[in-house]
């Protein structure tokens, strides 16, 4: 199935009430991957919109959250973001990622994550911005964090690079630790949900 033709089909598995309620899928969380080739990210995020308005008005209530903005706004509130850009322009990225490790370690950033999905009333947790995230958030820390504290709400991370079930490879290259809670949301061959 191409990506346009996933992203056609998306609505429907979206708004669809096994997806929306996480029926059938035993004791795993409800979470999904929406993987994409990372050159395609722009094509993604030009359907999003329409694909949101489209689940929106069959009832539901979407949120979509950037991982990168969420960055941000953690560093802005703590009066960190201007100090960050000087200390990468000082001291280089290694630096900059060693100093801000402690400041969004993953357990915070699924805090504020939650809190921005209840603060919009979430039916439906969009996530987006993984690649800008990368290196300062990983994918599956994140995941993990997420889990214990996403009550039921199902989760959608669309993910520019592969996620064969098992592990997720962020632009296609850069194995992340294995993750094998998620379900992968429509694969190019197989079913739908």
């Amino acid at each position: 199935m191409s990506l346009e033709s996933r992203l056609s089909a998306l609505p429907d598995v979206l708004s669809h009430p096994k997806l929306l309620t996480g029926r059938g899928y035993g004791n795993e969380v409800n979470f999904h991957i929406f993987d994409y080739p990372p050159e395609r990210e722009p094509d993604v995020a030009v359907a999003l919109p329409k694909v949101v308005a489209s689940v929106e008005a069959q009832g539901v209530r979407v949120v979509v959250l950037d991982l990168y903005q969420i960055l941000l706004g953690m560093l802005e509130k703590r009066g960190y973001l201007e100090k960050t850009l000087e200390l990468e322009a000082k001291r280089g990225a290694e630096a900059l990622r060693s100093a801000l490790r402690p400041l969004l370690a993953p357990d915070k950033v699924a805090e504020a994550v939650v809190a921005a999905a209840q603060e919009g009333g979430a039916g439906l947790l969009l996530l987006t911005g993984v690649g800008a995230a990368y290196p300062l958030l990983r994918s599956h820390s994140l995941l993990n964090n997420l889990q214990e504290r996403l009550d039921n709400t199902p989760l959608v991370m669309f993910f520019p690079g592969q996620y064969n079930g098992q592990e997720l490879r962020l632009f296609g290259l850069l194995k992340d630790d294995n993750y094998y809670r998620a379900f992968r949301l429509l694969p190019e061959t197989g079913a739908a949900l």
